[in-house]
């Protein structure tokens, strides 16, 4: 199974906009947070997504897309296709 990063930005949006855009994400399989090898779950950053499955880059480029088109006109999305990830500073959950 392959793991993506997926950052989504909304134009001229408000935190009602992101709180529906969160709500959608999770709907279809994005989680806001990412889990260590320990099994620890970490928190990631504002309008950040993990999505894990056996789909493309452009699968999971479409997918967040839609939903978060359906938030906003014309957002921005940023998939990428995960190798391996570390991270410092993020907040345990």
């Amino acid at each position: 199974m392959t793991s993506f990063t997926v950052r989504v930005e909304l134009h001229n949006a408000d935190s009602e906009d992101y709180e529906d855009l969160h709500k959608k994400m999770k709907a279809i399989g994005f989680n806001r947070t990412i889990q260590s090898g320990d099994g620890i779950r970490y928190q990631l950053p504002d309008a950040e997504y993990d999505y894990s499955g056996n789909v493309s880059r452009s699968a999971v480029l479409d997918k967040a897309y839609d939903a978060a088109k359906s938030v906003k006109k014309n957002p921005a999305v940023l998939v990428t296709e995960s190798a391996g990830r570390t991270w410092r500073g993020l907040d345990q959950i």
